[in-house]
């Protein structure tokens, strides 16, 4: 949401800030705006108040640009391979750009890292979110969410949550 501005005195305002605390880590959104507009995303990390380079309130959020496929029965393991295949973004977004589902996902690893620490550290290491290492981490992440999806032992609302985030959005 937009700072309010509030009038004080005449042609005076004063700026309030406004939270959102329903965008949190793990809560699936729909972007509004740009290139992966009508796209579903994750929100990886909040940033309520800003930083020091971005001053509005904005998150970094992964999604899928390309979803994966319908699978059926009768198709063989290859076939199922190349229709799984989907293609991930990774980027920073301004709250006013979000639309936050009532879906939560969890890309949490215990093994394996996480999606939070995939890009944490290219925030650290000053990489750009379309260099091919870390969205071929995203894209594996994404992967083996989708494959362990029937097998996971999720809680149901988690695992409702990971189902929408797989489909494409109909509109």
């Amino acid at each position: 949401l937009p700072d309010l501005m509030i009038p004080i005195a005449a042609h005076q305002y004063q700026q309030q800030k406004v939270t959102m605390g329903i965008i949190k880590s793990g809560k699936v959104v729909v972007l509004l705006q740009g290139r992966y507009a009508g796209r579903k995303a994750v929100v990886v990390k909040a940033h309520e108040d800003g930083s020091s380079d971005r001053k509005f309130s904005h998150c970094i959020v992964a999604g899928i640009d390309r979803y994966p496929r319908k699978i059926t029965k009768s198709m063989d393991e290859k076939k199922i391979a190349k229709r799984s295949l989907m293609k991930p973004f990774i980027k920073y977004v301004n709250y006013t750009h979000l639309m936050p589902t009532r879906y939560q996902c969890d890309f949490e690893e215990k093994e394996k890292g996480s999606l939070k620490k995939v890009v944490e550290d290219a925030v650290k290491a000053k990489q750009s979110f379309t260099d091919k290492e870390v969205r071929g981490a995203v894209r594996k992440m994404f992967a083996e969410k989708y494959a362990g999806q029937a097998t996971a032992k999720l809680s149901e609302k988690k695992a409702t949550g990971l189902s929408y985030f797989y489909s494409k959005l109909r509109f």
